[in-house]
């Protein structure tokens, strides 16, 4: 392996933002701010979601939206096809219109 070419590898201190629950892996990542934890000095790295917070690992099941992806489409779609239907009836009765004019401009003899 070349040298200077890579970061250090090190013990780094990972802070998750939302729970404040601390943890210290290794990794590459470089960081000015340093914390003590557990009596030893850490460079620190802040998370804004963790495993401790995360509502898969926490088991928290949080809804997003009331309702589903495909009740969501089939509303859209069905307000897209009432608006090209009322558009044809628009069209439709201003075809319509003309034709009923030459009919009422016919003189009774």
């Amino acid at each position: 392996m070349k040298e200077k070419t890579h970061p250090p590898y090190q013990e780094v201190l990972f802070v998750d933002s939302g729970t404040g629950k601390k943890f210290v892996c290794g990794s590459t990542i470089q960081s000015d701010e340093r914390e003590v934890f557990e009596g030893k000095e850490y460079p620190v790295c802040r998370l804004s979601i963790s495993s401790a917070s995360h509502p898969f690992f926490t088991g928290d099941s949080k809804l997003v939206d009331s309702e589903g992806r495909v009740d969501k489409f089939q509303k859209r779609y069905l307000k897209k096809k009432q608006e090209e239907v009322g558009k044809a009836a628009a069209v439709a009765a201003a075809v319509a219109e003309p034709a009923k004019k030459k009919t009422t401009r016919k003189k009774a003899t």
